[in-house]
């Protein structure tokens, strides 16, 4: 039986075609911030706990069925109180949960810090149905001295671009009704809220983003007609990189007479596809309701 109850784990583990990182965040995706990190932690912890309390389970019922079958027609003894046996029952469960909480409320606590100070800065604007990106630190400022922005729009994916490695700390706000603001590898989302500080809402939260990557982001609160394609790219770029890509958003491009568009600085500094002018995760949604109908427009 022992043998059997091996090759049957074994194959189960094999058959996922898992590997061994993987099996071990039993199901938990892959985020790419030291926050998403320590939620993985205490699901992973999570899951081998009650794995544990489940074969403690399995293993007690096991043991009735096999040491307590009927052996006679004999009444077995009745017995009414069984305080050690009932102490047990209370005491276990308390502490399963008390231990549970307090690992709970250490990793909400870590996910929702803002101790550390900020090195970025970024104001997250939801709107009807599209985002704009602002980067609120004095020293990002445009050739026009107006604050460093992108705006997306139904031609365009906006493009939030920020460096690895460096706490960036965004605060919502949305101008028109409750939005979502939800990187799926962040493994975090928070709501976007008009008014913020009206409604009590915390709208502001930080982390920091370990490997250079193009993310996609998306609005996860049912906000309107086109709420399923209010995506976004979360473009992030080694902290150099990143420098010189603020460089030339603060500079007038000589082609146009205009501050340089986070496309336009993205296509100058050439760094291969972290630096594609446009967003690669997703694409824009043709917004005009009649197109490709029996209007023939």
């Amino acid at each position: 039986m022992t043998k059997v109850l091996a090759l049957v784990g074994m194959v189960a583990v094999v058959a996922t075609g898992c590997s061994t990182e993987e099996v071990l965040r039993f199901g938990w995706p892959e985020g790419v911030t030291p926050q998403a990190e320590q939620m993985r932690q205490l699901w992973t912890w999570s899951v081998i706990a009650a794995l544990a309390m489940g074969v403690l389970v399995w293993g007690l019922i096991l043991w009735s069925v096999i040491f307590h079958r009927k052996k006679s027609e004999e009444f077995p003894r009745q017995t009414q109180y069984n305080v050690p046996l009932e102490m047990v029952y209370i005491t276990v469960p308390t502490i399963i949960v008390v231990v549970l909480f307090y690992f709970t409320a250490v990793t909400q606590n870590f996910v929702n810090a803002k101790d550390e100070p900020a090195d970025i800065n970024v104001k997250v604007t939801s709107f009807q149905w599209n985002w704009e990106f602002t980067y609120t630190d004095a020293k990002h400022k445009s050739s026009t001295g107006q604050q460093i922005s992108t705006v997306g729009s139904s031609s365009e994916i906006p493009l939030l671009v920020l460096p690895t490695g460096k706490n960036v700390r965004y605060t919502l706000e949305s101008k028109d009704v409750i939005h979502s603001f939800w990187v799926p590898d962040f493994l975090f989302k928070r709501d976007t809220f008009p008014y913020p500080k009206k409604n009590n809402q915390d709208n502001v939260f930080q982390n920091r983003i370990d490997s250079p990557g193009a993310f996609v982001g998306r609005c996860a609160e049912l906000c309107g007609t086109y709420h399923a394609v209010m995506n976004f790219e979360v473009r992030a770029l080694p902290s150099d990189v990143f420098d010189r890509y603020m460089a030339l958003r603060a500079k007038e491009n000589a082609k146009t007479g205009k501050p340089y568009t986070a496309a336009e600085a993205l296509a100058e500094l050439n760094c291969g596809e972290l630096c594609a002018p446009q967003a690669i995760t997703t694409k824009p949604f043709n917004t005009d309701r009649t197109a490709g109908t029996a209007s023939g427009r």
